[in-house]
Parts: C-alpha cells; structure tokens; sequence
C-alpha cells in the first residue's frame, strides 16, 4: 500500500460555517466544494479537513445522523503563545487555556460553530 494523501471528514451541521472558520482563523483554503460538502487544505497541514453536512443522502444510513464530536482536530505548531494571542485578538473565544501536560505537550482548545474541537499543540523539550 502506498498513501498519496491524508484527510479527516467531520459531518456537521454546516460545513460552510466551519469551512469559513478553518479559513479565516487557521489559513485553510477551499478546495472542493458544493451543496453539503467543503474540503480544505493547507500546503504545511500534511492533511485535508473535509466537513460535510449531516443527513446527507450520500453517507451511509447509519452515518447520515451521525455529527462529529468526542474528537479533537489537533495541529502542531511553532509559537504557541503567538497563535494564542492571534486568536484572541481575532476574538476566537479559547475554550481550554493553555495548559502543560506532564508528558510534555502544551496546548489551548478553541471551537468552531459546529462544536468542533480545534487543539493548537507544541512540545518541551
């Protein structure tokens, strides 16, 4: 097996909301879109984030109903205090403070308009 690319779908309620928000707040640009669907990507992200709409009659029954949630989309980057207070000055409301873990890592957690969980991270070394 050879992997040529990586992405992440979440169902929500409205991929549009949430594609403007990876956009505006995290330098994410759409790729694909239509009615119910967004993928975003990033050059540096190593990954695409899709979001689509939930009750989509392309999902499978048992997934149409389903929404993203009990994860976290986590991004590793290099000024975690500079990406903190960006946020806050675009006035993101942060949803988990900036905490240190005794393994190490360093991170803050904001939301998106689905509810989304979104984790900027570094790591001491």
């Amino acid at each position: 097996m050879r992997i040529t690319s990586s992405a992440v779908s979440l169902t929500v309620d409205d991929p549009a909301a949430s594609s403007a928000f990876l956009a505006k707040h995290f330098g994410f640009t759409e790729q694909m879109s239509a009615d119910g669907f967004a993928s975003l990507g990033r050059p540096d992200a190593g990954m695409n984030v899709i979001f689509l709409r939930r009750g989509l009659p392309t999902l499978p029954a048992d997934q149409r109903d389903e929404r993203a949630s009990g994860l976290i989309l986590a991004f590793v980057v290099d000024d975690l205090e500079g990406e903190l207070a960006r946020l806050e000055a675009e006035g993101v409301p942060i949803t988990m403070p900036l905490t240190v873990e005794e393994w190490g890592e360093r991170a803050f957690q904001v939301r998106d308009p689905n509810g989304v969980i979104v984790q900027l991270v570094d790591w001491q070394g």
